[in-house]
């Protein structure tokens, strides 16, 4: 009896000698998996789990593995802020990530929702001022600002002699702050905008933009708009003999554009980019996802911006769960990650200031050529 009682206390001092696992890092992400934007949300959040299974095969961080709760606000800004919140009372996430649309953002921002949880946000699909701008100090964006990429727009064709722009816009928060920067930047530049004209958020209804756009006659129109409204713009302004410079910010998905309008009326759209071409190999950050994209072959998605985009954010996310040590809570990841400052991600460098959270800077003009591939 006495061995026996032994061997059981010896076995039950072995089993308590083994750590128990660490508890997964659960992220949560509210996104459009449904709507016009199902490409944008679904390629962000293939983006992130890319990382995340990269991460998790190499033993976690800390010991911990990454876990990715989505849910799907079909870009409505009310369904954004309340699965937000549902999301954050349910699976108790450490972080917020990867959140789409200015508006929604906006509205997470306004209703405090970050504030009252005392969660980060890591990674938002908008450039708005707004937004980057905000001052809050939960926010951390991983992307150059809306202004910076129209700077560049207007910079690069201002230096070829174009001198007339026009504007076609999304008409809400995001779509009416890029409009903001354009007249700013055309301005700055001595330039003269000689058109704007928006479109109803979620909607492909651009015929009366289009009509306004054409009589103008300007030398380039800058796209503050999504995929499928930016092509729809494209192939009815082609029709209209719309011969000017078709520039569109950095949420337009070239390669999508070319699916819903085909290569002949699709050649020439310019398109500004936030992140490096996911083709090719000088970068090391496009290196290491290639990489991981071939080992883990994630389903149902290209390589494509926004994939590498989703990437970026992850690993920033990533590195600020290093910082924040073995036993992370949300304050010490948003301390963590408010120390970045030139972190080096692979040829990016990302820093956050308490006045700006947009984190990065990279801008590059790329456009669709002949066949329908994107060139720099």
């Amino acid at each position: 009896m006495r061995h026996r009682l032994t061997r059981t206390l010896a076995i039950a001092a072995l089993v308590c000698a083994v750590p128990a696992a660490a508890a997964d890092v659960v992220v949560g992400q509210i996104a459009p998996f449904s709507g016009p934007l199902t490409p944008t949300g679904t390629h962000l959040r293939a983006g992130a789990q890319l990382y995340f299974d990269a991460v998790n095969a190499a033993g976690g961080i800390h010991g911990s593995k990454l876990r990715l709760e989505s849910r799907d606000d079909g870009y409505k800004v009310p369904e954004t802020v309340r699965l937000a919140r549902e999301l954050l009372r349910e699976a108790q996430p450490l972080a917020l990530f990867g959140i789409v649309g200015t508006g929604n953002v906006e509205a997470l921002l306004k209703e405090k929702v970050l504030d009252e949880a005392g969660v980060p946000l890591v990674t938002v699909r908008t450039g708005a001022s707004t937004v980057v701008k905000s001052g809050n100090p939960w926010l951390f964006a991983t992307r150059a600002s809306y202004a910076e990429e129209i700077d560049k727009i207007v910079q690069q064709y201002e230096t070829i002699g174009y001198r007339r722009f026009a504007v076609f816009y999304q008409d809400d928060p995001f779509g009416r702050d890029g409009l903001a920067s354009a007249e700013a930047s055309v301005k700055k530049a001595g330039g003269e905008l000689v058109a704007k004209a928006g479109y109803e958020k979620n909607t492909t209804e651009v015929a009366a933009a289009v009509k306004a756009i054409v009589t103008a006659a300007p030398q380039a129109v800058i796209m503050v708009s999504n995929t499928a409204a930016s092509a729809e713009f494209v192939k009815q302004s082609r029709v209209a003999g719309n011969l000017a410079q078709f520039v569109a910010l950095s949420t337009t998905d070239g390669p999508q554009v070319v699916e819903r309008i085909g290569k002949d009326a699709a050649k020439g759209l310019a398109i500004t980019q936030v992140v490096p071409d996911p083709n090719g190999r000088a970068v090391p950050l496009i290196r290491e996802i290639q990489d991981n994209f071939a080992k883990f072959k994630p389903q149902g998605v290209a390589l494509n911006h926004t994939l590498i985009e989703g990437y970026l954010g992850a690993k920033i996310l990533g590195e600020g769960l290093r910082r924040a040590g073995p036993n992370p809570t949300r304050k010490k990841l948003r301390d963590a990650l408010a120390q970045i400052r030139d972190y080096d991600v692979g040829g990016q460098y990302i820093s956050y200031e308490a006045d700006s959270r947009s984190g990065a800077h990279y801008v590059d003009i790329t456009i669709l050529n002949k066949e329908g591939r994107l060139l720099r």
